[in-house]
């Protein structure tokens, strides 16, 4: 059986595991803390691919026909 890489399917948008330092850089940014945004599984295909984990937030970044690029946050949760 073939396998997809799912991180090079057109469907999947960018995703990038912020450092240490971007994560402390968007909170402060936008004045939030990690429980204010939006969540995704570990257990996520891509953040698995990624090798994320619990508390790392993960930059979204999806092609918009509109906007050309809407850039999305995410924290990694347990699920």
């Amino acid at each position: 059986m073939k396998k997809i890489n799912i991180e090079r399917h057109e469907l999947v948008p960018k995703h990038i595991i912020l450092s240490e330092k971007e994560r402390q850089e968007l909170l402060e940014k936008y004045g939030i803390t990690l429980k204010q945004l939006p969540k995704i599984l570990v257990s996520d295909p891509i953040i698995q691919i990624l090798n994320g984990k619990v508390g790392d937030v993960v930059k979204i970044i999806r092609k918009s026909p509109t906007a050309g690029e809407i850039t999305h946050y995410r924290v990694v949760i347990k699920g």
